[in-house]
């Protein structure tokens, strides 16, 4: 564990003196927020604040767990070379939102089209749950309250595919509001070092715990007034990445319990969609995702995000818990 705290403090120091350079660099390539008509007015002022931050949180990790690689390749064996999975996902993930992100700057605000962003977080999904079952061979199920682990089979790869799929949307609508999608994001990965950690899988908490420090230093800068946004290069690699961890520590069903906030705010849509749709075009929220709603309400944003944050620890709190059982 001391290990991997350290880990984390340098993740955190390398991503926060990469910050500012980054900040400088967005703006002068213009790579601005677009703020759409449509979201509360409050966020009009945000309008041209540099996105695509979530370089900030991903550089550092890939540096961090390539160079440890490398030195695992020299015999020093200072981290795991399954933790090449989550990098992965990272970089696949984090390329697509970094497409999307570009696409919606500079040719169309809503970005890459829902049906081909989904096709290909499809695609990358699969890739990862045959490699999780066939190479790493996990496919069982962890139930609080049962000792052993329940093996689903090949049904493992679908499952899979569904929560990575799902986790990265889910962390990509909750990132909306300054600092809320990192701090939670942060206090879930925290959850499953220690579940990990608790589980003997040192590597895995090492890598989690370097994700933490980045993220902490992504909330220096995206503090309100945030100075730059994650973008969905960030939101979707944080997500898909969150999944792959919980999937192997096998605790993958406590997920919407570690993850409720993320959870809370997809469902949210969903249900925004499909009430509109039964009811001919009556709102079930004032606007999805949750976030909003509440800001409509009247609350303001450092409001919303400090008690949602604050939801996160709790949850965070009662998924280690269960997983202990």
């Amino acid at each position: 564990m001391a290990y991997s705290l350290t880990l984390g403090t340098i993740s955190f120091l390398l991503a926060v003196i990469w910050g500012r350079p980054l900040i400088n660099l967005l703006k002068h390539l213009k790579l601005g927020k677009r703020i759409r008509i449509e979201q509360p007015s409050t966020h009009q002022v945000k309008t041209g604040t540099p996105t695509m931050g979530g370089l900030m949180i991903l550089i550092p990790i890939l540096v961090i767990t390539g160079v440890l690689n490398i030195a695992n390749l020299l015999g020093f064996n200072l981290i795991g070379q399954s933790i090449l999975v989550p990098i992965g996902v990272m970089i696949t993930f984090g390329t697509l939102g970094a497409v999307d992100d570009l696409m919606g700057i500079k040719v169309i605000p809503s970005g890459l089209l829902g049906r081909y962003k989904l096709l290909w977080q499809g695609v990358f999904s699969l890739a990862t749950a045959l490699f999780l079952h066939y190479v790493l061979e996990l496919r069982s199920i962890a139930i609080p309250g049962i000792q052993e682990k329940i093996d689903i089979g090949l049904l493992y790869i679908p499952v899979a595919m569904f929560i990575i799929v799902g986790t990265s949307n889910a962390v990509n609508l909750t990132d909306g509001l300054d600092g809320l999608a990192g701090s939670i994001a942060a206090v879930a990965f925290t959850a499953y070092g220690v579940i990990a950690f608790l589980q003997g899988q040192i590597w895995l908490v090492a890598f989690v715990f370097t994700v933490v420090g980045a993220l902490l230093a992504f909330l220096w800068y995206n503090a309100h007034p945030a100075e730059l946004f994650m973008g969905d290069v960030g939101s979707l690699a944080v997500g898909a990445t969150l999944a792959v961890v919980a999937l192997m520590t096998g605790q993958w069903l406590l997920l919407p319990v570690v993850g409720f906030v993320f959870m809370a705010e997809a469902i949210s849509v969903i249900l925004q969609v499909a009430y509109f749709k039964m009811t001919g075009g009556k709102r079930l929220f004032k606007m999805s995702p949750l976030h909003n709603h509440f800001e409509l309400l009247g609350w303001s944003e450092t409001h919303i995000t400090q008690r949602f944050w604050l939801i996160g620890i709790l949850s965070a709190m009662l998924g280690i818990a269960l997983a202990l059982i």
